[in-house]
């Protein structure tokens, strides 16, 4: 029986339900993102999730005015509320040595030891997420570190999508509405590297 697949999935994209490990990564950087559930304070929140993601779904973008216009983005399926978890960001984890340049789905995991995240050839839903620049005043929704309990006592360290608080003034207090588009922002750097990329 094949596995359940989120609607509009890319046929030439694995899709993840955990992140892929690089073979090339050494032990030392590993233990640092494969952590023993005993040593963990109570207080640090452990999730167990796995995709296909329901609360989620991928999209065509029609409106002309937007910059994906006729790619995709990733939509809230029901309202999200403000503070939620979303899903995690997987892909393809890897440290500096194995970076692509020319990738737009690198994420940052481990910045102190130049361990990424890239979904450009596999990865989940969260691939979909787009910046706001263009299409809203600002984001709706952020990256966090997380905590996911992968069974036999390994909690995992990943990066994921949350929406954003309502904020002191309430003023995001609606979070995501349903059908709404699900915005981040990938920080002035990703910009100034595609420029120098482009240029």
């Amino acid at each position: 029986m094949q596995a359940r697949m989120p609607k509009e999935w890319p046929g030439d994209t694995k899709y993840l339900r955990a992140p892929s490990y690089s073979t090339k990564l050494i032990q030392d950087k590993l233990n640092t993102l494969l952590l023993s559930k005993a040593g963990l304070s109570s207080r640090e929140p452990v999730l167990i999730t796995r995709g296909p993601y329901a609360n989620v779904k991928i999209a065509r973008v029609s409106n002309a005015s937007h910059p994906a216009q006729g790619q995709y983005g990733l939509y809230a399926a029901g309202h999200l509320p403000p503070e939620s978890f979303i899903l995690p960001y997987l892909g393809f984890v890897h440290d500096q040595t194995e970076s692509d340049e020319t990738s737009d789905y690198d994420l940052s995991l481990d910045p102190d030891l130049g361990i990424g995240v890239d979904a450009s050839k596999m990865g989940n839903e969260a691939r979909f997420i787009n910046d706001y620049r263009g299409i809203s005043m600002r984001p709706n929704a952020e990256f966090r570190d997380i905590l996911v309990d992968v069974g036999f006592g390994i909690v995992e360290k990943r990066m994921g999508v949350f929406v954003l608080s309502a904020g002191k003034s309430g003023k995001r207090a609606k979070g995501i509405g349903k059908n709404e588009e699900i915005l981040v922002s990938y920080g002035k750097g990703f910009w100034t590297e595609r420029k120098s990329v482009t240029a």
